[in-house]
Formats: structure tokens, sequence, C-alpha cells
């Protein structure tokens, strides 16, 4: 069928077959697709949905868009986890060394930043010489010899979904539910996962704003996980305010050694990076419970034992042999560095976190295009939490740009994204709800 037919279809509501949705893959795949009519698709998708079925024939095709990993030689479980994107969500950072140091193998196969939130690759990019899109020879070396990678989409690995992730990012269909779980679990099938889990987030800072959006998702997420055969499960967690006190690109992943090393942990951050690690570990049978789970990941925390996985992993991957000792000495830093003064004392009330993620994107540290190039330096720090009290002219965040003017600029949209008030609001749960199959 003509892919224009197959459009049309869509846009008129009706559902497609798994022949059809083949096709369509097939010719995004070769590139036979003009990426108006990859756009014209994921519009048709958004505006009118998947059925289930179809989600899952989505799935496996742009899985089956290129080579599937095959694990079976490993001596432990492979699973992995995916952040449906968040600001200051560098969790992947932390999560795959401690799920590693206890025993799975984590090929973590992450996505470029979107929109106003930013990429696992893009963080690791920041770091000299890692090799961020290594060939499959050499992330079968990584995983077997540190436990886990954090690695992009080889060439090989669901083409289809590359391109389509990078068209979605800029016609204004990231939020479509089936396009999103197809996006996500097309790479973690690809990568020969026996389990998975989603960490779905809620609020003013995730894509899904709404509680009922973002239950849906997971559901989706979760059910067409189990419809191509791959056993998983969710956590619904708040994206209410930035996780970490860090915004951006090498500044995260500076906050990112700062907690393994054990230099600094933010609260919230700490609170989601463990609760996904015990489901983790739980989904690949390594533990029996919640508990138990929670306990082996806080002790490979502790003991420093996730900090040396990331290390090794660093290393094996191109960087720095002692990046994770001395991160400063590598990671770029941006020449300009403003303070963002609050204009009243009181209470941190509320933050508008899209706004914050935005601010790092018009920084230079996202992209408003596919081919936009990234500065890995610039961001935000010390950004004060929700509950955090100010004194006058306290700062609330501390601004790294490249010029003066981009800095004034991003410091007024950070103090324009705060809320003060005169009394501490109630804290917000992090985890808010999790979601196994049925």
């Amino acid at each position: 069928m003509l892919p224009q037919e197959i459009i049309r279809r869509k846009r008129d509501g009706h559902r497609l077959s798994t022949d059809e949705i083949a096709g369509f893959v097939k010719g995004l795949t070769a590139g036979t697709l003009s990426e108006g009519q990859v756009g014209a698709f994921a519009m048709a998708v958004f505006l009118n949905g998947m059925s289930r079925e179809e989600a899952v024939a989505l799935t496996i095709a742009m899985r089956d868009s290129g080579d599937v990993l095959d694990w079976s030689d490993l001596p432990g479980p492979v699973t992995d986890k995916h952040s449906t994107g968040g600001v200051g969500d560098n969790v992947s950072l932390m999560l795959a060394p401690i799920v590693a140091a206890c025993g799975a193998y984590v090929p973590m196969i992450s996505g470029r930043g979107l929109g106003h939130t930013g990429g696992t690759l893009d963080k690791m990019d920041a770091i000299p010489g890692y090799a961020s899109q290594p060939d499959v020879a050499h992330l079968r070396k990584t995983v077997l010899e540190t436990g886990c990678a954090i690695i992009g989409q080889t060439a090989d690995l669901a083409p289809a979904d590359r391109r389509l992730y990078a068209i979605r990012d800029v016609t204004g269909t990231v939020e479509s539910v089936p396009l999103i779980t197809a996006s996500i679990l097309s790479k973690k099938l690809a990568a020969g996962l026996g389990s998975l889990v989603l960490d779905v987030k809620v609020g003013n800072g995730a894509f899904m704003e709404k509680s009922r959006d973002a239950v849906a998702l997971a559901n989706s997420l979760v059910e067409v996980a189990k419809g191509a055969g791959l056993n998983a499960s969710a956590l619904v967690t708040g994206m209410n305010e930035p996780l970490a006190s860090a915004a951006g690109n090498a500044v995260e992943v500076k906050n990112a050694v700062d907690f393994l090393t054990g230099r600094y942990r933010d609260r919230r951050l700490e609170d989601v990076t463990l609760a996904l690690a015990a489901e983790m570990l739980q989904s690949a049978g390594l533990v029996s419970s919640q508990q138990d789970g929670l306990r082996r990941a806080t002790e490979a925390l502790a003991g420093g034992r996730a900090a040396a996985v990331f290390a090794r992993m660093v290393a094996v991957l191109g960087g720095p042999a002692d990046f994770i000792e001395k991160p400063e000495k590598y990671l770029p830093a941006a020449p300009v560095e403003l303070a963002v003064k609050a204009e009243q004392a009181g209470f941190v009330t509320g933050i508008a976190t899209r706004d914050i993620g935005l601010a790092v994107v018009t920084l230079g540290g996202g992209r408003s295009r596919p081919d936009d190039k990234i500065d890995h330096a610039v961001g935000l720090t010390r950004l004060l939490p929700v509950g955090a009290e100010l004194r006058p002219a306290e700062a609330l965040a501390l601004v790294h740009a490249r010029t003066d003017a981009e800095a004034e600029a991003a410091a007024a949209a950070v103090r324009a994204a705060y809320t003060i008030g005169s009394s501490k609001p109630p804290a917000e749960k992090t985890v808010l709800r999790r979601i196994l199959p049925r």
C-alpha cells in the first residue's frame, strides 16, 4: 500500500493492519519516506491513537528493523530501566552501576534529549573519549567486563526508531502514548532484555502532566511489553520539580559522580534511584521482595561498589581511567557563571519545571532541531528544591553559560519559574504508584 494511503487511513481513525504498519516501518528504515510523510504519520497517531494490537505491531516492526542482541551466554539476568523523561533526571548514570554491582547485567540503550527534557546519551557525551555509540562487539565487551554499558543506539539496533524519534522531537508529537511506547520498547527489545522497569514521570516537568495520563502511559508500556514477550513493570514518579539540583549535561554528570561517591546526594534523586534499583532487582529475579532489593542496592551504593562499576564502564568505553576521582579535570565548564537572586524571602512553594528545562535548551544544552549541536558545558546547578527556605537576595540557582547575555536571559527564566510563598508547603511523595502487568 502507498504510504500516503496508510497515513490517510490512520488520519481518518481506522485501525492499521500488522502488514500496513510493517510496510510503513520498512519505508521509514530504508529512507524511502520523506520527513513530511513520517511527520504526518506521527501526527495522525498522535490525534487518533493506536489500539494495543497496533502498538505491539509497531513496536515489533521497529525492533525488527535492525539487529536483536542475544545475551544468553551471560551468567546472570539481563535487565534495564527507561525513564519517560524529566528535568535533572540523571538517574540512569547511578542506577545502571548500582544494579550491576548487585549481580545483574544492564545494557542500557539510551536516547538523546527530547523537547525540554535532557537525554542520557547527551550527558555521557560530555565525558571526553567516552564511546557513547560503540559497535556491538564493544558493547558486549563492556557489559561482560563491567556489568553495564550506558550507550545510544548503534546503527544496527532499531534504526527505524532513531529516525522517528528525531522527527517526533520537532513536530509536536512527542507526547503520543503509542509512539512513546513503541519508541521505548523497540530499543529495549532489540537490546535482548529479560526484564524492564519503566520510570514514568508525572507533573509539570514531565510529558505527562496529569496522573491519569501517566498511568495510561505506564499501563500501555507494561501491556505492550507483555504483548511483545518482555517482562515489565513501572513506577510512576513525581516531576513537579527538577529531580537533581543540576540540569544540563556535564553538570548532571558531575552530580551523578558526587552521588555515587557519596560527596553529595539530592534526597528525591536518591529515593527514586533506590526504588528503581529495588524494582529492577526483583524483576530480574535477584531478590524476592522490594525491601530486600532496597537493602542490596543501598549496600552496593554505600560500599563503593557501584562507583567502581561506573568508573570501569567509563574506562572500558574509552573515557579517562581516573574520571570518577577527578571529574572536574575532564568535564567541560562554561566560562560564565551567574547566581540567580531571589526577589523576595520566604519558601519555595512551586517550580515551573518545564521552564527550567527550556532554559537549559536556550543556553545550548538541548536541541530545537534534530541536527543541532549540544553545548555540554552549559546548564544550571544549585537548583533549590520545593520547600527550601530563602533569605533575602539568596540564590535560587547558578547559571553556567557561554555569554553574559545568555546567562542573564537564563537567570530571568529561572527566576520566573520559581514561586515563593510565606509558608513551607507539604512534601510531595516521590514514588507515586507501582504498575504490574495484568
